[in-house]
């Protein structure tokens, strides 16, 4: 059975960590250089880092930021934000990311990642998926969660994995920020639908909500920001809980 990742996500905003609630009301985190040399040496699995208002301002993710992340790290790295071309991600993975992720320019123009996985490898291509329920139903949203689209995400995530793409992560933007648990059965429909790893992220509060990812939500790897920014949750004790639990990870 493959390990199960621990991954922690550096939303960036102005050159600084920041986390909000529900997508909105964010509060400064840190340094993010400093946050991803830490959590490297604590024993995350991997690192993702989302310039989160490069789409909404029109501008490409930070890559001095990110090749200076890079420096700084010795675990897989993930960067999205601004992400359109096949040029923008060759030039990502020059300056030391691993993977890229995509989220809104894939809606947009989903022949993309048919690109992206053709010329990369779809190890490279991780398509990030942020929903919310609207009247039952998962919506898409673009644009860091303010533009609702006409997509169904279960439909979309099929789409995804046919089109080449690595990984989804899959971001519950109801139970984002909120510290109540992923969206677990929404997680585990994923996990049915498609035969690529599904990241979990959206609610993560306490130990707990990761064991249950796993076992409930059928999830490959569980990506959580603000308690590991805040100091909530230290990365080995979840690990060593984690593994108390039966669940395979990586010590």
């Amino acid at each position: 059975m493959l390990a199960k990742r621990i991954i922690p996500c550096l939303d960036i905003k102005n050159g600084r960590t920041v986390k909000g609630v529900n997508f909105v009301d964010l509060r400064d985190a840190g340094d993010p250089v400093e946050l991803a040399a830490i959590y490297s040496a604590e024993g995350a699995d991997e690192l993702v880092f989302l310039d989160i208002s490069a789409t909404e301002e029109r501008r490409k993710t930070l890559v001095n930021m990110v090749r200076s992340v890079a420096e700084k790290i010795n675990i897989p790295f993930t960067v999205g934000g601004g992400i359109s071309s096949v040029e923008d991600v060759d030039i990502l993975l020059n300056n030391g990311a691993d993977k890229v992720s995509i989220n809104s320019s894939a809606v947009k123009n989903p022949q993309l990642i048919n690109d992206l996985a053709q010329k990369f490898g779809s190890q490279c291509v991780v398509v990030a998926i942020d929903a919310k329920q609207i009247d039952g139903q998962w919506i898409v949203h673009l644009v860091g969660g303010k533009v609702p689209t006409e997509l169904n995400l279960f439909d979309w995530a099929v789409e995804v994995a046919e089109r080449g793409a690595g990984e989804i992560l899959f971001t519950s933007m109801d139970n984002d920020g909120t510290k109540n648990g992923f969206a677990n059965e929404a997680l585990a429909k994923l996990s049915e639908l498609v035969n690529i790893p599904i990241i979990a992220s959206g609610g993560a509060g306490n130990i707990q909500h990761f064991v249950d990812s796993f076992k409930e939500g059928k999830a490959d790897a569980a990506l959580a920001a603000s308690v590991f920014h805040f100091k909530e949750i230290e990365i080995k004790a979840l690990k060593q809980e984690l593994r108390d639990n039966n669940i395979e990870v990586r010590i």
